[in-house]
């Protein structure tokens, strides 16, 4: 009986100083545990709060707001200050007209529904049509699929302003980049176990001939327009320090050569030089890369005048119609969605979409019609367009014009001039803060050279921005 009670007072004694000691060791941190003899923490700093919402400081515009009740001119005034353009001693044929912004009167014309050569006025057509009937934030698709016997093939999508090498996300030309969809090519290949391959170049989406019958030789040898392609390297460009620079005989395979070289740059030889094929159907697609969106393409065209890129819009909105993706598609589209958009185009025919061609012809009440509409609070799809027109003095065609002039800064319109022709369309907002739409197409002797007729259409929206003549 006393060795039994030994026993267990010793196990009891072994416990208690198993025990102690693993108290003492969780004191020391050595084991899990409560207890320590570590210092107490600190009440932690209370959680910070957000600031409640308060109400911002007025922000003065850049530009106040129009007044609904500045007075419009009077018709007796305008009339005088178009027909003083009209009977200008170095002009040929005339055609104008203005009209009030807010209420779409006419306030005084002159041969208002003959038709006559627009020149590059004829891209507001393009420019409404686009973005009056297309999503303006559509993009345009450059990809690489597979094609059969180790081959792949480059697939145009429309997109005419790919960058040679990376894409620049902040840029309109050079948006999408063709060394980013080489190299996002490469790896998808090598994965497959592929590290040579044949090119081929599909540019199938656009039909019809790339460069218009109606187009002068030399426009295209002064690099005003290119061979209008589904894919192309900064539209062609063979160099960009030109604002016109010499442009690819085929841009669609001057492109896939600058391809070819990323992909080899990538570690993917590419055999032979790149020929043109189709790329099969259902065929497996390897990588690609987007445009800017539509929106940006046609203030870039708008800004810059260029001629190519809006051909190439000009063809998106005859595959929207099913039309084919050609010159001829391309006109009978834009102009079958601005009349749809309620514009009068009475007597229009176009020959090319930029408005290079000759034989074209828009009325200036068919151009008028297309910035009346722009400026409609109700088409916010084309605001689009009004911002990309050039600001006298300042932006785009009209960088260089209204230097010296009040209406520097008042007038956004769109240029166009070809040889024995000058147009201009668009807004002007008046001395009495009156927001007047315009568009003037002019005829004039070739042999006279283009600034007398330039300088005499600026002196007319000049006079019309400080007339002050109200009723």
């Amino acid at each position: 009986m006393a060795t039994g009670a030994r026993v267990v007072g010793v196990s009891a004694l072994v416990v208690v100083l198993g025990l102690g000691g693993y108290v003492a060791a969780d004191a020391y941190d050595v084991v899990p545990g409560l207890v320590t003899l570590d210092p107490v923490p600190a009440d932690p700093a209370p959680f910070p709060t957000a600031p409640g919402a308060v109400v911002p400081d007025d922000v003065a515009p850049a530009l106040g707001a129009l007044d609904p009740q500045a007075p419009q001119p009077a018709a007796d005034a305008v009339t005088a200050l178009v027909k003083d353009l009209v009977t200008e001693e170095h002009l040929g044929s005339v055609g104008v007209v203005v009209a009030d912004q807010l209420t779409g009167e006419v306030i005084a014309s002159h041969a208002a529904d003959l038709a006559r050569e627009p020149a590059s006025t004829a891209k507001l057509v393009t420019a409404v049509a686009a973005l009056g009937t297309l999503d303006p934030a559509a993009t345009r698709t450059t990809s690489v699929v597979r094609g059969s016997d180790g081959s792949v093939v480059l697939v145009g999508g429309g997109d005419m302003m790919l960058a040679p090498d990376e894409g620049d996300p902040t840029a309109v030309d050079g948006r999408a980049g063709l060394g980013d969809l080489a190299r996002a090519a490469a790896r998808q290949l090598t994965l497959a176990g592929l590290t040579e391959v044949t090119l081929r170049v599909d540019d199938t989406l656009f039909t019809g001939p790339a460069v218009n019958p109606g187009w002068d030789e030399g426009d295209l040898d002064l690099g005003y327009v290119a061979p209008v392609t589904a894919l192309a390297v900064h539209v062609g460009a063979t160099r960009t320090d030109l604002e016109y620079p010499p442009r690819h005989a085929d841009p669609a395979l001057a492109a896939a050569a600058d391809f070819a070289k990323r992909l080899e740059e990538a570690g993917i030889t590419v055999t032979g030089t790149p020929t043109r094929g189709t790329a099969p159907s259902g065929a497996t697609p390897l990588a690609s890369v987007e445009s800017a969106p539509l929106a940006q393409v046609v203030q870039f065209f708008l800004e810059h005048s260029d001629n190519t890129v809006t051909e190439v819009v000009s063809r998106y909105v005859a595959l929207d119609q099913s039309l084919p993706a050609s010159f001829e598609g391309g006109t009978k589209a834009v102009l079958s969605a601005v009349a749809r958009l309620g514009v009068d185009v009475t007597g229009a025919h176009l020959s090319d979409a930029s408005g290079l061609a000759e034989d074209s012809a828009l009325t200036p009440t068919t151009l008028t019609d297309l910035v009346e509409l722009v400026m409609d609070p109700d088409q916010p799809a084309l605001r689009a367009v009004a911002v990309g027109l050039p600001i006298a003095g300042l932006t785009g065609t009209l960088d260089d014009r209204y230097l010296e002039s009040p209406a520097r800064g008042l007038v956004r319109a769109k240029t166009g001039s070809l040889a024995g022709v000058k147009g201009l369309a668009g807004t002007v907002t008046d001395e009495q803060g009156r927001l007047l739409v315009f568009a003037v197409l002019v005829t004039h002797p070739k042999a006279d050279g283009p600034f007398a007729a330039r300088q005499a259409i600026d002196r007319f929206v000049t006079a019309l921005q400080g007339c002050g003549c109200s009723g």
